[in-house]
């Protein structure tokens, strides 16, 4: 009998130290008694110890300054929130989606992974989470612009959240200018203004330097808008241009290169302007080229030549460039830690000293706290950037434009495009048929991809 009862006071007392034991092991997630992870689910995450451990995969792609920047913030959201661990991964621009679209393709992405205009293709596939029933708690826009809920806001559900916006320009380096003893050029010149100067910069300036890149590809919509077109028309799922005005474009290109003013493509091709680090642009070899605002002070620290930006020329309706999102957080669709991946979305865009780490990188920040803490302290290189998006806020009150998502099957679409002004560069085709095969296979890229 009295066996009976210590055996029965000992298994009491293993139930109750179990109980109190929290479970976790070696900072794992505790499991539930089927075996799977649980969170606690809390929002603003106080680091107590009763909370249960969470990891959290976050990918974004850009250069090794960016993913520093990124590292650092995500170690201050660990600091305030150490029941959650994340895991940071990167690529460059050039392979980061093919990454992507891999990992989605075997159900192996990250929680939270960035996004661009191109979030449309995976809206469309339905992977992203659905952010509606974080808002207000999780979840805080209560301070972020309008403008850029709405561009996240697909389909009528809230799928993406701006990490940053900017506008593009023409990035100039003044110092080419000088010395070619031409005038860095003003807000509202035209595109044969933009061609003439580039000429004109290649011939003074002699062999191996040239006046621009050739951003067919990157200036297209821009150029489109500019005449009354698009990229891309949403509502009826199909191109918002006729094959005769992509000719129009890519014609300028090609007379502009005859001209002399244009980067040779085998250049182009080892120098990517896309790239600040291999940019021509910080080497003095090239006088200009079209950027999103947020990279500017990168191109600017890694050049001692002074650098600025200008809108783009002109066209008949105007410049065509909007103050939009550059880029943007999205959660996976089946994340076992959604309220997490809301936490940590929201740490992004709302943290001041996020907001102090990240800088312009992205893009300027989209809540009015953040810009405004960020405009008292900035440097040099950051007030150019103020100062131009200002200027093309201002401008698009007068000269309204859509804000335009990439569009379906962008990916294979810019191939093509890329692959077009190659062919035209290298002779492998004249511009009509190089044009006329990139219209009919735009067509059929999003067509098939609806």
């Amino acid at each position: 009998m009295k066996r009976r009862i210590l055996f029965s006071m000992l298994a009491a007392l293993m139930v109750i130290v179990t109980a109190c034991s929290g479970g976790t092991g070696a900072g794992g997630a505790a499991s539930g008694t089927n075996g799977e992870s649980k969170t606690n689910g809390s929002g603003a995450g106080s680091g107590n110890a009763g909370q249960e451990q969470v990891e959290l995969r976050i990918m974004w792609w850009g250069d090794q300054g960016r993913a520093d920047r990124t590292n650092q913030v995500l170690e201050l959201f660990q600091k305030k929130n150490p029941n959650i661990k994340v895991q940071g991964e990167f690529a460059p621009s050039s392979g980061y989606f093919d990454k992507l679209n891999t990992q989605l393709a075997s159900g192996t992405p990250a929680d939270v992974f960035f996004l661009g205009g191109n979030v449309v293709d995976y809206a469309n596939k339905g992977v992203l989470l659905e952010l509606d029933p974080y808002v207000g708690k999780e979840l805080d826009l209560t301070d972020m612009d309008e403008s850029m809920v709405e561009y996240g806001t697909l389909g009528g559900k809230l799928l993406h959240i701006s990490a940053g916006a900017n506008a593009r320009g023409i990035l100039i380096n003044t110092k080419l200018f000088e010395k070619a003893g031409i005038a860095v050029p003003q807000d509202g010149w035209s595109w044969d203004d933009y061609a003439a100067i580039s000429k004109e910069l290649s011939e003074k300036l002699g062999d191996g330097v040239y006046g621009t890149y050739n951003f067919t590809v990157d200036g297209m919509d821009i150029a489109l808008k500019q005449n009354g077109a698009q990229l891309y028309n949403m509502a009826e799922g199909k191109p918002g241009f006729t094959e005769e005005q992509a000719l129009s474009w890519f014609k300028y290109w090609e007379a502009t290169t005859a001209g002399g003013g244009v980067v040779t493509p085998e250049l182009a091709v080892s120098n990517p302007p896309s790239d600040p680090s291999k940019s021509l642009i910080i080497t003095g070899k090239v006088a200009m080229s079209l950027i999103p605002s947020n990279q500017f002070a990168a191109y600017q620290g890694l050049t001692e030549d002074k650098l600025t930006m200008v809108q783009l020329p002109r066209g008949a309706k105007g410049t065509g460039v909007v103050f939009e999102s550059s880029q943007g957080l999205s959660g996976y669709a089946k994340t076992e830690h959604p309220k997490e991946v809301a936490m940590l979305i929201n740490f992004f865009i709302n943290d001041p000293e996020a907001a102090k780490v990240l800088g312009n990188d992205r893009g300027v920040p989209v809540t009015s706290k953040n810009r405004e803490a960020l405009q008292a302290e900035a440097s040099d290189a950051d007030r150019i950037v103020y100062d131009y998006t200002s200027r093309v806020s201002e401008a698009t009150k007068t000269e309204p434009f859509a804000v335009s998502y990439n569009p379906p099957g962008f990916a294979e679409f810019s191939k093509l495009a890329e692959t077009t002004v190659q062919e035209i560069g290298f002779g492998r085709k004249k511009v009509e048929q190089a044009v006329a095969d990139f219209y009919n296979g735009t067509l059929q890229i999003f067509a098939k991809n609806q």
